[in-house]
């Protein structure tokens, strides 16, 4: 499963701590997180993470890209959502797009941690099994493809 994390600032320290705490379930799987929060994330659990760019520099358009090309199967999203770290008006909006893009896409999106806890879960029963036969860079569609004729 491909797996994206992001996290606002006042959220990256919660963001660490719950994939340190799942840290078992989320190495079966790939990640891509935006820079900083993936850096945060390596370091602190020892997963390997693909660094996109900075959120505020295009990480979460590029996160939103995937998940319209059916290449995110999971996203976990920690907003702030008090005052002072609340988003510029331009970052709210590609925010409030990634989360169209989820809900157009059917893919599920985690945006505070029971809700992520609640996925993760789902995740390591293999809830989301059916997202290898959607996303064309799972395993499932790779080993398709070299069986053809």
């Amino acid at each position: 499963m491909e797996i994206a994390i992001i996290a606002h600032d006042s959220k990256k320290e919660l963001m660490t701590q719950f994939c340190i705490a799942y840290c078992g379930i989320l190495s079966k799987h790939n990640i891509s997180a935006t820079a900083i929060t993936g850096k945060y994330v390596s370091d602190a659990s020892g997963l390997e993470i693909e660094r996109l760019l900075a959120g505020k520099q295009g990480g979460v358009q590029q996160i939103a890209s995937r998940i319209a090309y059916d290449e995110i199967d999971l996203v976990l999203f920690f907003r702030a959502t008090n005052q002072p770290d609340l988003p510029s008006p331009e970052q709210e909006e590609l925010e409030t797009n990634l989360i169209r893009m989820c809900d157009l896409h059917n893919v599920p999106i985690a945006t505070n941690i029971a809700t992520a806890e609640a996925l993760i879960s789902a995740l390591d029963h293999g809830d989301f099994d059916w997202r290898e036969i959607i996303n064309p860079r799972s395993e499932y569609n790779r080993r398709k493809k070299t069986q053809r004729y």
